[in-house]
């Protein structure tokens, strides 16, 4: 286990909350960041399906964020995240060629699995963690049934997942849990709504207990 996969797997067991942003327009990466960051969410990952997510990435990452980029389907955008800056990469489901790329570069990679079969194929591929997509389709439940035959695999909790749910989910065995349009929305992103996306990072966080 490389030491990049180490550390991120112990930095989410203590901050488990990672932030996903698919906004159309993102007027600020840096702002965006800060305001998650204010409301307790210091994990940020952008996406590829953000026009000229790159740039936003190299903003970010320049300014010191904690940021990955997600949504990395091809090994060319795993090296354009990476030469952006991205910490981290995730991906939506099985893609042994960014898990190429990311092994390389050193960077861990997130990898996107639902069935048994796909969480083992993604521990072969070095993922850090697993992400469990769509999560809230199978419920907290399906975490602990996971947790039986893969008790040391990192497990995050992709898909559906709110300030309602989000305890369930690492109750039942998920290491972290991503945050979508409840903590993000598109428009408040667009708008450079920070005061309301840090009021909403910090209803999730406190959600937790």
């Amino acid at each position: 286990m490389g030491t990049e996969t180490t550390d991120l797997r112990a930095a989410l067991a203590r901050q488990p909350v990672i932030a996903v942003v698919r906004a159309p327009v993102i007027p600020d990466a840096v702002a965006l960041c800060e305001a998650l960051a204010e409301g307790g969410i210091a994990w940020t990952e952008l996406t590829f399906t953000t026009p000229d997510v790159t740039r936003h990435l190299a903003r970010a990452a320049g300014a010191g964020c904690r940021i990955g980029v997600g949504t990395v389907l091809t090994a060319d955008q795993a090296r354009a995240g990476i030469a952006a800056g991205a910490g981290f990469l995730v991906t939506p489901g099985l893609r042994p060629a960014v898990a190429d790329v990311a092994r390389q570069a050193g960077i861990p990679v997130v990898m996107g699995a639902l069935t048994p079969s796909e969480v083992a194929d993604a521990v072969d591929l070095g993922a850090a963690a697993v992400k469990v997509f769509p999560a809230k389709a199978f419920g907290p439940g399906y975490f602990k049934d996971l947790r039986g035959p893969y008790p040391d695999v990192p497990l995050v909790a992709s898909g559906g997942v709110n300030a309602g749910n989000a305890r369930a989910f690492l109750d039942h065995g998920a290491l972290a849990v991503c945050a979508g349009t409840d903590v993000v929305p598109p428009q408040a992103v667009a708008d450079g709504d920070w005061a309301d996306i840090t009021r909403r990072a910090k209803e999730f966080v406190a959600s937790l207990g």
